[in-house]
């Protein structure tokens, strides 16, 4: 269903799902099972030798995990998906057919504060180097690159302050420097964002947030555009090169357009095992179906909420791109014409300390360490997701000790208002 013409909305309910062929059911059945009966020997060889594309294993495919992955796939205009245990499993995953030891990649500076300690510290246990960068920089981003360089990494709207980032031009960089660039589009969601448009070449997703977008399940997505030319250099042998447990196979030269998506699937899912639950990739396919009404609704509410902050004489600054005094307003409005998101922070002038007595005022705000849920959330940055940066890594992602981040819910937005009025007027 991914090559037709269907509308978004069409898509969001019945990209991948077809009625169950032993039933009839409408709805995706949970396959909560872990193997599958093989016709007979020769089809499990052929499966084995990926000669032959089916079920074998659930740590590999799971007809559930498999419609959510091809739904995803359609949304961002992919040509394939792999799901994952969660955002930080995609991450890796998506990494790992690009690096050997030695091998370094280009990362915005505005990142999930978890994906920096991930790209800081722990990738460099595989021998990986993360050369973090502001983005708005190009000719900065350019001058990173080496002869060792395998990808560029960015968010397309940054958490936590919701900054929106110019994904042509990186677009342009990555292809001179001949790698991918990597798009998180967790925080934009493809209602808001569609990376591959505008030149990516992997887009990956906690699936946990605006994708579900109801707060009850962990899960991450790679998608794989198609459209990177892996036998353009040397510089992917786990792409180009024979493969030792596949007798010599080469996933390019096989696979074609879809060679990153079954070396996810053959490679990182058998020997990572980082594999999504089919209970999880249910409740995630019921979000999506109505992916594109929960994102207007909280895009209008960011709005509404952003723009009464802004005018709060004790609110510092407000970083919602939404709004014309900022400085990515401009960019937001052309290549999100959707809406900036409903991801944002606020800086309070009473620093700190007003941070803390705020989020433990609030009644409707929920304090949680999530995001892209229907229930309005607020958590203080500094102090807990990006509490191990240094003040330098926290300043320079958007999370300083003044500010607060929210993500802004679908409720009634004077409600929202009138919370955050009454919290403040108790911190301050």
């Amino acid at each position: 269903m991914a090559e037709t013409p269907y509308g978004f909305d069409t898509l969001q309910i019945h990209a991948g799902a077809r009625p169950d062929p032993a039933t009839g059911a409408r709805q995706t059945p949970i396959y909560q099972n872990s193997g599958y009966v093989f016709r007979d020997a020769d089809h499990a060889a052929a499966l084995f030798n990926l000669q032959e594309v089916g079920y074998i294993y659930s740590r590999l495919t799971n007809p559930t995990v498999m419609t959510l992955a091809e739904r995803i796939a359609s949304l961002e205009g992919g040509v394939g998906a792999v799901c994952t245990s969660s955002g930080h499993a995609a991450q890796i995953m998506a990494l790992f057919p690009l690096m050997q030891p030695g091998d370094n990649i280009i990362a915005s500076t505005r990142l999930y504060g978890g994906t920096v300690t991930q790209f800081t510290h722990t990738i460099r246990r595989f021998g990986w180097e993360a050369r973090f960068v502001d983005t708005d920089d190009l000719a900065a981003v350019e001058a990173l690159a080496d002869g060792r360089t395998r990808a560029i990494f960015a968010e397309s709207i940054a958490n936590p302050g919701g900054y929106v980032t110019d994904i042509p031009a990186l677009a342009e960089i990555a292809g001179r420097i001949g790698v991918p660039l990597i798009i998180d589009n967790t925080s934009a969601s493809p209602y808001l964002c569609r990376p591959i448009e505008m030149g990516a070449t992997i887009v990956v997703h906690s699936t946990t947030k605006f994708l579900t977008g109801n707060g009850t399940v962990i899960g991450g997505c790679i998608v794989d555009s198609g459209k990177f030319d892996w036998l353009a250099s040397d510089r992917f042998p786990s792409m180009t090169e024979p493969e030792p447990a596949y007798h010599g196979l080469k996933f390019a030269e096989t696979f074609g357009p879809m060679a990153y998506t079954f070396h996810g699937i053959a490679i990182g899912l058998r020997d990572l095992g980082m594999t999504m639950a089919p209970q999880n990739a249910f409740l995630t396919l019921l979000g999506t179906e109505t992916l594109s009404l929960r994102m207007q609704k909280h895009v209008a509410n960011a709005e509404a909420v952003a723009a009464w902050l802004e005018k709060d004489d004790r609110v510092e600054s407000v970083t919602y791109a939404g709004l014309a005094s900022s400085p990515w307003y401009d960019r937001a409005k052309r290549l999100y014409p959707r809406g900036a998101g409903s991801l944002f922070t606020f800086a309070l002038k009473g620093g700190y300390d007003a941070c803390v007595k705020v989020v433990n005022s609030v009644e409707l705000f929920s304090h949680v360490a999530n995001l892209g849920d229907a229930r309005s959330l607020i958590i203080h940055s500094a102090s807990t997701t990006h509490r191990q940066l240094t003040p330098e890594q926290q300043k320079a992602a958007g999370a300083d000790p003044s500010m607060l981040r929210l993500s802004i819910g679908i409720e009634d937005p004077a409600d929202l208002i009138n919370d955050l009025d009454q919290a403040m007027a108790k911190a301050m």
